[in-house]
């Protein structure tokens, strides 16, 4: 049972299909190798047998991701050598039948990168016999062009060679190929027969990419004069269009010449490629830009450009991506790949004339062929994406009869006469195999023609195009017509292919059966007689030519007339007798043709729209991988439109279309392009009632395809281009299944999904309250699971005879709201519509209760006030008029202002990121700085080296070196540490700052670092005071935590730009433009939309979206830019309209613009035609006492889609920088914006207004900025416990391993220790700290009060996430911690899947983490100034000298630390007394 799960989890991994084989990652490379392949994906490479089945797979223990860069098998000493860039770079020979078994491993810096186009192969030298005289051609990217770099070098493969394993050495030299060009090699092989070596490479010339090949002559045995013999051509392509970028190339096999094929594109249309062939025999040219450097620079010798144009231009082809190429005899065969995921087989003869290409795989989506594939002699190995596939080169078995085997027009199939099958020559011995004639493919297997042998008796001529390995033991023809055998028997003995068949000119129809074998092939030849087809008048007419030469006949040109043919002659084409003769016809022609785009299976009722259509017959489908076009007929036709069916395709791609007459000649070019089926990836909603009419909304790819739905019945699409899904109206259903809907297209269906059917919606009854203006009216309705929609309900109230339009506001599962905006006390009935259903209903019973009850209140009312008129007489009454007007008002504002949050709510959508551009990351120094001293004092500037600071300040000298010597001694940095945590006036920020300093001291040698720090981690576990474990790293309160937070900064500082960098940037920016898409007070910074309930602003006023029209003026003539449109609020005050001007113009443009927010003015264009300067405060602003209310566009009247003109002192001189408002020290006392300045005064004299600032009312706002954001925080939160390529950091993994080692140590058994330590450790350490300050990541990035409580939420939400404690929640629980209640459980279930995942790694060995460090440290070792951070750590032992001493002694530390403790005190003291005098 174990067994059988195991299998089927296995199958779950890399789903198994016949001849192809999925894996979980996708494939970068693949190689063949002792029958086996070697495929790798991401950091794996995988061993499989031939027949896509799975041996062995060995995982890269790489830091990056996608490692390996070289894949070589060395068959001839039975190993694989793969190189990556993991720890700087290596390269690791394998055992070819055990990859997991590793030989050899060796640290190389000089390997490919992850991102270049390199090559590599074994090269056979001619010194001794193989392997030992073999070599490793490496050809490589130049990535310091101008400097003359290295791009092909030979590396030694054994030990025993010059320079040993993977040294590019040659006794005393380092031989190499130079350039200064940028390239990029696409192939290279080596000609074991010739000697020779072969590299194809595009390099980047004056006039842009250009393709070369370069030569080297093996046979001359050593490195230098193997790579001194080098000669190149540049490869020109082709005649129509000039394509000189190499994509992909393959060596034609050939015993006398070097023939290639390669792939090559346009320049500025990589779509637009072409296949051609080459003979690269003689490639004897030098060419001055690949130069051969031994032991002296490059030489310079005289050079020669060669160019070498192709034999043949065999193939033109959308988007070809990769080819392969095999010979066999006379016979060639290309396999081409392409980026839409086809695999096209092209035939070409012995003098490269191209047959009929065919496809011999098509997928359905349009993932794109690697550019490498691998031929055996019977499959092709392709890689798409993620998927390896063999798919077989013939496919011979699927053709039934010898016509069909022919009609194939490919040449390794033929007839097997004893197997009765159409098979390869290979299968078929002892037998005749009929197939193509050698050498040619003619498209046609019957040709013929008629000659006249004597008055009234004609001779038929009739030859196969068929070859045989032997003449076939059965071959004969037939010729009849009614039964009747025609020939008279005059004629010879019929030899294969051909037969003759003499009979009157009176008997033109004839039959002819030809029977080859065990096959009968029939054809009908409709003959006519020559002489009598023309009318041998002078101006003979195109239709009479084409019917002469579809005959047989002879076309006599001079004579312009049809005659008898003299004995057999070569068939001729109608188009090339007939080209010059004019139709005496209108040509019709082809406009339009509507869709002009289809999928491969078809397109019914096509509309094709022109002139002169009503000769046409037929349209004619001709793609470039079809030897025989597809025809269909025309229906509905007109002089100007008709219809007709797109049949379906094998290929995708363009074909052209044509027009044809009864002539047979085809008018018009147009085309039509085949692409990839349609898939539907959901419906919504997905569930529909008994009387149908709902709409149905379709989503899913290539959509526009689809011409109907099926759903027990067919029903009409409609698609929507815009959001590119489709919808339908579903039809009634009375079943109780599911209906299974499907996609209609051409004329086949394709699966879509499931849709539920439930019953009609049932309203029970409604109530109706008269509220001011407004009739609310509650319809009850019977609970369900229809989820209906506002859309989808239409109500109308009935008040006698009239009909009354109620506006829905809501709808529950039981509940559905509307009102009627007229004064009515009641209606009789509601109509009510959804979909096909009508329903009318009633008032419920309980309304006459209710109605008694709302009577006999308005009468205690009454009562009341005749009461209060009496008691209080009229000033009470005026002021009973007042209070209710208020209430009044009061109720319609919230009732307002809720059903505002709900459509908010309901409709909002998260479109806020358009474009931002590069991401400014911090560099290292800069970022380590912000982590190590946050406070940023004079401390950090000091300990970072930059351009411009003194030499002494950064040189550690003598006295420095050796308190670095001493810190360098494990026990003294001990006692050093715990002697200072020992004073109680040593303070925790002085904690912070000697772990720091330490950090920055000690960068250098990452190693010594961590060791320390594990082992302060230890003595504080130890410590009796941690009796508690779970508040173990919990604060920061001693040395070894803020050593802990410094050196998780640097470890995971790579991680932080590669994975997390991204998502942080776009969370920040959305919530940045989501803050800004709703009202924001300029003096409280209080907004509309936030995350934060303290910073939710209550008191915005009524505003307007806008879209301005914004122009830069860009010169001193009034020249402007084109418009930028910015969105903007009434409400917005002009320095809130300038930061978004420049907020839109670096979204749209990526990049910021060139003057700040204080080095421009705005200025607006009124109706009239003028301009007026906008000001945040000007004589116009409205003033309240001793506030000034700073201006709005509401203010100055700037309407939707105004003109804004952006203006600067770069052009217009008479402006100066300016000095905004907010520059006022005594901004927030003097100015105001949209909250109430009297909300600053005493409250008691204004106590109505605090009462009326309803901020629940406003708490939906909260929810519609989590809305709008929630996607970021996703791919953020995710991002940061996500596993690239299935493996956490390193830093991360090395931590966990040894956090759960102490736990193991301690014998702590319980596991909610081990995740508190882990949580307090990473997240609460280290991602809180980067989320809640994202200008330590980012450059430019101003972090502001209410950015930063926004902030705040999201970092709760984080850690609550890491949390095992249940918090129970009620409505009196803060709203940042019911903001994300719902999410946190799914996000603790991913933090343990994260942490659990960690653990079920494979331990990193020592020696790898070392390593990393290593880099670490060399990566950054000349950013900080380690020589102030030496003296600021002093300042700590001097300051604590004798204590430091004490402690020394206390743990008997050897005499040599005193002594060398003194000798450093000596040392600072003697050159403080040098400085001073």
């Amino acid at each position: 049972m174990r067994g059988d799960l195991l299998g089927l989890l296995f199958l779950l991994k890399y789903c198994i299909c016949g001849d192809v084989w999925n894996f979980g990652g996708d494939i970068r490379d693949f190689v063949v190798g002792n029958s086996k392949l070697f495929v790798l994906t991401g950091s794996q490479l995988h061993q499989m047998t031939k027949n896509l089945s799975l041996e062995k797979t060995k995982n890269f223990n790489a830091t990056h991701p996608n490692t390996v860069t070289l894949l070589v098998p060395f068959e001839a000493n039975d190993t694989l050598i793969t190189c990556g860039t993991s720890n700087g770079g290596y390269c690791e020979v394998l055992d070819l039948n055990d990859i997991t078994n590793s030989i050899y491993k060796e640290n190389l810096s000089t390997v490919p990168q992850p991102n270049e186009k390199s090559v590599a192969f074994i090269v056979n030298s001619s010194l001794n016999k193989i392997p030992n005289g073999a070599y490793l051609l490496v050809g490589r990217k130049a990535d310091r062009p101008k400097n003359n770099h290295t791009v092909v070098a030979l590396w030694s493969t054994l030990e025993s060679q010059p320079g040993f394993i993977f040294s590019p050495s040659d006794y005393g030299s380092t031989p190499c190929i130079r350039t200064e060009r940028y390239v990029e090699f696409i192939d290279g092989f080596q000609i074991i027969l010739l000697k020779l070596s072969y590299l194809f490479l595009n390099a980047k010339t004056e006039s842009g990419w250009q393709a070369f090949a370069l030569r080297l002559n093996n046979a001359k045995g050593h490195k230098k004069d193997i790579l001194k013999s080098i000669t190149g051509t540049m490869l020109k392509c082709c005649n129509d269009t000039s394509r000189p970028v190499l994509v992909a190339s393959a060596l034609i096999s050939s015993d006398k010449a070097v023939i290639w094929t390669g792939v090559f594109s346009a320049q500025n249309d990589p779509e637009d490629t072409a296949l051609a062939v080459y003979d690269l025999s003689n490639v004897n040219g030098k060419s001055k830009d690949f130069c051969f450097t031994g032991e002296t620079q490059c030489e310079r010798q005289t050079y020669r450009y060669t160019n070498h144009t192709p034999v043949a231009v065999v193939f033109k082809y959308k988007s070809m991506s990769s080819v392969a190429a095999f010979r066999s005899e006379s016979w060639i065969e290309l396999f081409i790949g392409t980026k839409d995921g086809q695999l096209i087989k092209l035939v070409l003869d012995e003098s490269f004339r191209p047959g009929c290409p065919t496809v011999l795989y098509r997928s359905d989506d349009d993932q794109k062929v690697l550019y490498r594939m691998h031929l055996d002699s019977k499959h092709i190995y392709i890689a798409l994406k993620n998927q390896i596939r063999r798919v077989p080169v013939v496919q011979c078995a699927k053709h039934r009869s010898l016509k069909d085997c022919r009609g194939a027009l490919d040449p390794f199939c033929g007839w097997c006469s004893n197997l009765h099958k159409c098979s390869t020559q290979d299968e078929c011995s002892n037998s005749s195999w009929i197939s193509l004639p050698k050498g040619s493919v003619q498209k046609q297997l019957f040709s013929f023609q008629v000659a006249e042998k004597s008055i009234r008796e004609i001779i038929l001529h009739l030859t196969l195009s068929l070859g045989s390995t032997q003449n076939p033991a059965i071959f004969s023809c037939a010729f009849t017509r009614g039964g009747v055998n025609l020939c008279d028997g005059s004629d010879p003995a019929v030899v294969f292919p051909n037969c003759s068949c003499s009979f009157s000119d009176q008997q033109l129809s004839t039959r002819a059966s030809v029977t080859v074998e065990d096959q009968k092939i029939t054809e009908t030849l409709m003959l006519k007689n020559c002489s009598s087809i023309t009318d041998h008048s002078t101006k003979a007419s195109y239709t009479q030519c084409v019917q002469c030469v579809s005959a047989g006949c002879h076309w006599l040109s001079s004579v312009k007339r049809c005659d008898w043919t003299h004995g057999p002659e070569t068939q001729l084409h109608i188009q090339d007798v007939c080209k010059d003769l004019d139709s005496e016809t209108k040509e019709p022609e082809i406009l339009s043709i509507e869709p002009n785009r289809v999928s491969f299976h078809g397109r019914n009722n096509v509309l094709l729209t022109g002139k002169n259509l009503e000769s046409v017959t037929k349209i004619r489908i001709q793609g470039d991988l079809e030897c025989f076009p597809k025809e269909s007929p025309v229906f509905n036709r007109s002089n100007d439109r008709l219809r007709f069916h797109v049949p379906p395709s094998k290929t995708k791609g363009t074909v052209k279309v044509c027009a044809v007459t009864e002539d047979d000649r085809c008018h018009g070019n147009s085309s039509i392009t085949y692409s990839s089926q349609p898939s539907c990836t959901e419906i919504k909603p997905k569930v529909t009632w008994k009387s149908g009419g709902r709409k149905i909304y379709v989503q899913g790819n290539n959509l526009e395809f689809v011409e109907s739905i099926i759903a027990n019945n067919e029903l009409k699409a409609n698609y929507n281009p815009s959001s590119k899904d489709m919808w339908f109206l579903m039809h009634p259903y009375d079943g109780s299944d599911p209906i299974k809907l499907k996609l209609k297209v051409g004329n086949v269906t394709l699966d879509c999904a499931n849709l539920t059917q439930q019953p009609d919606p049932e309203f029970i009854g409604f109530k109706a309250t008269q509220v001011s203006n407004t009739l609310t009216v509650t319809i009850e309705k019977k609970p369900d699971n229809l989820s209906l929609s506002i859309d989808e309900v239409n109500v109308t109230g009935l008040k006698g005879e009239k009909e009354h339009k109620c506006d829905l506001t809501l709808i529950t599962h039981d509940v559905i709201g509307c009102e009627i905006t007229q004064i009515l006390n009641t209606v009789d009935s509601l109509n009510i519509s959804v979909g096909n259903v009508l329903k009318t209903v009633y008032m419920s019973d309980d309304h006459t209760k209710y109605s008694y009850i709302l009577v006999a209140l308005i009468l205690l009312i009454i009562l009341g006030a005749l009461v209060g008129v009496v008691v209080y007489r009229k000033n009470q009454n005026q002021m009973h008029e007042k209070m209710n007007k208020e209430l009044e008002n009061m109720e319609m504002n919230i009732r307002r202002d809720i059903r505002q949050g709900f459509v908010d709510l309901q409709t909002e959508k998260s479109d806020l990121i358009e474009n931002v551009g590069a991401i400014p990351f911090l560099d290292f120094k800069h970022f380590a700085s912000k982590i190590f001293f946050p406070e940023a004092g004079s401390l950090a500037g000091l300990m970072i080296k930059d351009i411009g600071q003194e030499s002494e300040q950064t040189t550690v000298d003598e006295k420095c070196q050796a308190f670095a010597t001493l810190i360098r001694n494990k026990q003294f940095l001990t006692c050093f540490v715990h002697a200072l945590e020992e004073q109680k006036d040593f303070s925790i920020k002085d904690k912070c700052t000697v772990a720091s300093l330490l950090t920055l001291a000690l960068h250098g040698d990452l190693i010594y670092l961590t060791e320390i720090m594990e082992d302060l981690l230890q003595s504080l576990m130890d410590q009796t005071s941690n009796a508690n474990p779970k508040l173990l790293l919990r604060r920061t309160e001693s040395i070894v935590e803020k050593l802990l937070t410094n050196w998780m900064s640097i470890c995971l500082y790579g991680f932080l730009r590669e994975s997390v960098g991204q998502p942080l940037f776009l969370l920040v920016s959305a919530l940045i433009q989501q803050i800004s898409k709703g009202p924001v007070d300029s003096v409280t910074e209080k907004a509309l939309y936030t995350l934060n309930e303290d910073w939710l602003l209550c008191q915005a006023q009524d505003f307007e979206a806008l879209k301005l029209k914004v122009l830069f003026a860009v010169g001193n003539e009034g020249e402007v830019s084109e418009i930028l449109e910015v969105n903007a609020l009434t409400c917005d005050t002009i320095h809130q309209v300038k930061e978004k001007i420049l907020q839109t113009f670096q979204r749209k443009f990526g990049f910021q613009y060139t003057q700040n927010i204080r080095d421009i003015e705005i200025e607006y264009e009124k109706k009239t035609g003028n301009f007026i300067m906008l000001q945040e405060v000007d004589e116009t602003s409205e003033v309240r006492e001793h506030f000034t209310m700073l201006n709005t566009l509401k203010h100055y009247e700037v309407t939707d889609g105004a003109c804004i003109k952006v203006l600067t002192n770069r052009f217009h001189a008479s402006l100066r920088s300016q000095s905004s408002v907010k520059d006022d020290k005594d901004f927030c006392i003097k100015y105001f914006h949209l909250v109430d300045p009297d909300i600053y005064k005493d409250q008691s004299k204004h106590s109505e207004k605090k009462e009326v600032k309803f901020k629940e009312v406003y708490l939906t706002k909260l929810l519609s900025t989590k809305v709008a954001i929630h996607s970021f925080v996703e791919s953020l939160f995710r991002s940061i416990w996500g596993l690239p390529n299935n493996r956490a950091p390193l830093a991360v993994k090395y931590f966990f391993d040894f956090l759960d080692a102490q736990a193991d140590r301690k014998k702590i058994s319980d596991p909610d220790v081990l995740h508190i330590w882990k949580t307090n450790s990473l997240p609460l350490r280290f991602w809180v700290n980067i989320l809640k300050n994202p200008d330590f990541v980012f450059s430019d990035m101003e972090k502001t009060p209410h950015l930063d409580s926004c902030l705040s939420v999201i970092a709760q939400a984080f850690m609550d996430s890491f949390s095992l404690a249940e918090q129970p929640l009620g409505k009196y629980s803060p709203t940042n911690k019911l903001l994300y209640a719902k999410d946190i459980p799914q996000y603790k279930q991913e933090v343990k899947a994260y942490y659990m995942f960690v653990k079920d790694q494979p331990l990193i060995s020592s020696q790898e983490f070392n390593m990393f460090l290593q880099e670490e440290s060399r990566k950054h070792g000349n950013e900080f100034n380690e020589s102030a951070a030496l003296r600021e750590l002093y300042k700590y032992m001097l300051r604590y000298f004798k204590e430091i001493y004490q402690k020394l002694e206390q743990m008997d530390a050897p005499n040599r630390l005193k002594e060398d403790m003194h000798k450093v005190k000596d040392l600072f003291d003697s050159m403080k007394r040098s400085a001073w005098n």
